[in-house]
């Protein structure tokens, strides 16, 4: 990144493409506490020569709605999840799109079915480039267009909206520490 350039501010949130792989629109959770990218895959094989072959769903919930990706492994290593458990992952390079981000990735291939998201971006793919703002989402990239993946937008935003109703408007404070309420006495 230049050093003059402003960086990208990016929600918590945001959707990516994969453009090789014909993925758009991919819900994906920005951690800047993890250091890689994850991505939930089923039916993962290895192939002879070094290659896996997995499916990525696109729809939550439609086994039908899926793309069979074929890769070449990267490197194999152990990840800590959150529960603290170190596990064996296979990694693959992908270039994936954030808005107007293009970055060449490590993925590890991953079971993310329990989790809400799809897939998970490390601090390593938005180094030098982008802020996160962990009060939004889908700040550049819009909302998610499936019938699940708006269902999934929804139930962030309700949580969203709870947290803002528990933090205190700064001009309610205000006009409550104030000794006549904040309001204007008449002459």
């Amino acid at each position: 990144m230049n050093p003059r350039a402003q960086p990208l501010v990016i929600g918590v949130a945001e959707c990516v493409d994969i453009p090789a792989w014909k993925i758009r629109g991919l819900p994906a959770k920005v951690d800047t506490g993890a250091r890689s990218c994850a991505l939930h895959v089923e039916n993962l094989r290895e192939l002879p020569g070094g290659h896996v072959r997995f499916d990525v769903p696109l729809s939550p919930g439609s086994p039908d709605r899926c793309m069979t990706i074929d890769a070449r492994v990267i490197r194999r290593g152990r990840v800590r999840s959150t529960s603290g458990e170190a596990k064996p992952r296979l990694f693959v390079s992908a270039r994936i799109r954030l808005g107007p981000l293009e970055r060449q990735v490590e993925l590890g291939l991953v079971d993310r079915r329990q989790m809400q998201f799809p897939m998970l971006i490390g601090r390593s793919a938005i180094a030098r480039a982008c802020l996160v703002d962990v009060s939004r989402t889908y700040l550049i990239t819009g909302r998610p267009k499936s019938k699940k993946q708006r269902e999934l937008q929804r139930s962030i935003a309700a949580r969203e909206k709870r947290v803002a109703r528990r933090k205190p408007d700064a001009s309610r404070v205000l006009a409550s520490h104030t000794r006549d309420g904040g309001r204007k006495r008449s002459q």
